[in-house]
């Protein structure tokens, strides 16, 4: 071999094992951003629940106010009682307190220095101290003082949320301790309600979050998802009441193919619109969201009123129910593994068969797969069906696993939600998948969180948005921990929903 042989094969060589370390830090760095991005948020939700502590703010400044026997200006002057409520201690006019949290006793002598303090040291901070006052040290003076009290707001928050979505750990220990020791599994429901609850509410988050992925995959941007959401329930539903006498294996799947099937039609409506007349599907699905709204409520008030005064559809047959796992009062239900089981079927439809391969070309080109002879107008009606249907199915679960009947104010907010699902999970159904695990617990945890560590569950909603803004603009997360950026490549879905 010559020289310049040698080294052509030494060069080939090198590029090979740098296209090998890119490719490895490129799988990395995906893995690690989604995971940085969520961290990322969380440290965010929690400076905002510190900020938002108005018991962990005062600690961050004091306020002084002068002691006086008729208060003129009451942002800088107390009254002799009021001061003697709040210091016990003798007090006369012309002292200064400091209303805080952390309290400090004036001595001589220090024998605490963790609750008592000197008077000559008192004394530099507040010349009018006598000995027996109490004060309390400011941020400046003691910044341990109230960015300890942060933290404690902020690890009771975070510890409430995650017994919300997940559980407590001592009390699932226990309870499995107890059932393998004696077989007593009366503890079992209660330790793992949380998880079992944080699954219910992700099952709808996967379907629809599929349901507006597949959209995405043709280049279609269905927000329509919520109203094909209510006439799946709708078409369910009256399936599931008006069929009587039949038995559960063939009534079941006729109340899912309802559901299915009355989304499906409602989505192809708006694709149908786009195909041929090239009407905008956003406005159309927005549309076509209100006007299921509106119909639900006129067929609730009317041919579909249960008797009585409520607004309600009759119950479905129990041969219409999906079947519940455990008893109550743990509401999982076999829906959950039906949604898992619809994931790999799309991820089968989109990626292993020729009607998937057509889609995801005329999302990513329709110039091109036209040119390719792909039929535009047929595969957009067809990714806009199976949006609807999918969308139609998460509505038939709900009314079919956990309520079983059609109430007036169905409505849920998982079809636009699962705009979001679908943009944090790059339309992939994996990706989906596991985004609406995660949507799924933190709703879930954010009940706990609000009722004990009394924090809005508008703080869940900003987490939410914090995570979809680092997923959505992954470069931030780079940028913040200093990633190398590396080419991406492989296929991109292009949406042209907002435009031409």
């Amino acid at each position: 071999m010559t020289e310049q042989g040698a080294n052509a094969q030494s060069g080939s060589k090198k590029d090979d094992a740098k296209g090998k370390d890119s490719r490895r830090r490129g799988r990395v760095q995906a893995l690690l951003v989604p995971i940085l991005a969520i961290v990322t948020a969380l440290i965010i939700g929690g400076v905002i629940v510190a900020v938002s502590d108005l018991e962990v703010m005062q600690l961050f400044y004091h306020i002084e106010k002068q002691i006086v026997t008729t208060v003129k200006d009451p942002a800088i002057e107390i009254s002799l009682a009021d001061a003697k409520e709040k210091h016990p201690d003798e007090v006369i006019p012309g002292d200064i307190i400091v209303i805080r949290k952390a309290r400090y006793t004036v001595v001589e002598e220090v024998a605490d220095p963790e609750t008592e303090m000197s008077l000559d040291e008192g004394r530099k901070m507040f010349p009018e101290l006598r000995i027996g006052l109490v004060i309390v040290q400011g941020f400046f003076d003691d910044p341990k003082v109230p960015l300890s009290a942060a933290w404690e707001a902020v690890k009771l928050a975070y510890t409430a949320l995650f017994e919300g979505a997940i559980g407590n750990p001592k009390k699932i220990y226990t309870a499995l301790s107890t059932y393998f020791d004696s077989g007593d599994a009366s503890l079992l429901p209660s330790a793992f309600l949380p998880f079992t609850e944080s699954l219910v509410l992700a099952t709808p988050y996967i379907l629809t979050g599929l349901a507006v992925a597949l959209g995405f995959q043709c280049g279609l941007f269905n927000i329509g998802a919520e109203g094909q959401f209510f006439i799946g329930g709708l078409t369910s539903v009256f399936v599931g009441y008006s069929l009587q006498g039949l038995p559960a294996f063939i009534h079941l799947p006729l109340c899912l193919l309802a559901g299915i099937l009355g989304g499906g039609l409602w989505g192809a409506i708006p694709g149908y619109l786009k195909a041929k007349t090239g009407a905008h599907e956003v406005i159309n699905t927005i549309m076509t969201n209100y006007i299921a709204f509106r119909l639900s409520e006129w067929l609730l008030n009317g041919p579909m009123k249960r008797e009585g005064y409520r607004p309600v559809s009759p119950e479905i047959q129990p041969s219409a129910y999906l079947p519940q796992l455990f008893p109550s009062p743990i509401r999982f239900h076999a829906g959950f593994f039906l949604a898992l089981a619809v994931a790999a079927f799309v991820y089968w439809l989109l990626f292993k068969t020729t009607i998937g391969f057509e889609i995801r070309t005329v999302g990513a080109n329709p110039h091109a797969a036209r040119y390719a002879g792909i039929n535009i107008t047929k595969n957009f009606v067809l990714a806009m069906a199976l949006s609807g249907g999918l969308a139609g199915l998460a509505g038939a679960n709900d009314i079919l696993g956990l309520i079983h009947y059609m109430p007036n104010a169905f409505y849920s907010g998982y079809g636009f939600d699962a705009i979001a699902l679908a943009l944090l999970g790059k339309s992939h159904p994996v990706g989906v998948v596991l985004a609406a695990l995660l949507f799924g617990t933190l709703r879930n945890g954010a009940t706990r969180m609000q009722s004990v560590a009394q924090i809005p569950i508008d703080i869940i909603s900003i987490l939410q948005a914090l995570i979809i803004i680092f997923m959505a603009a992954p470069e931030i997360i780079r940028w913040l921990y200093r990633f190398r950026v590396e080419r991406e490549e492989g296929e991109t879905v292009f949406t042209r929903g907002w435009g031409a």
